[in-house]
């Protein structure tokens, strides 16, 4: 049978994990909510025309 308070001490998590978990938490990520947001708003204004 399995111990599990023994497994949990032996638990280490992979270092892939924690150098991922950083990488996430540095970057501010948008994700799809503020996309349509960003886009909606974008939607909204007039357009604008280049004249060159």
């Amino acid at each position: 049978m399995i111990n599990f308070d023994e497994e949990i001490k032996k638990f280490q998590p992979a270092a892939e994990m924690s150098q991922l978990e950083d990488n996430i938490y540095r970057n501010d990520f948008n994700d799809v909510a503020d996309v349509l947001i960003e886009v909606m708003q974008q939607a909204q204004q007039p357009p604008q025309y280049y004249n060159e």
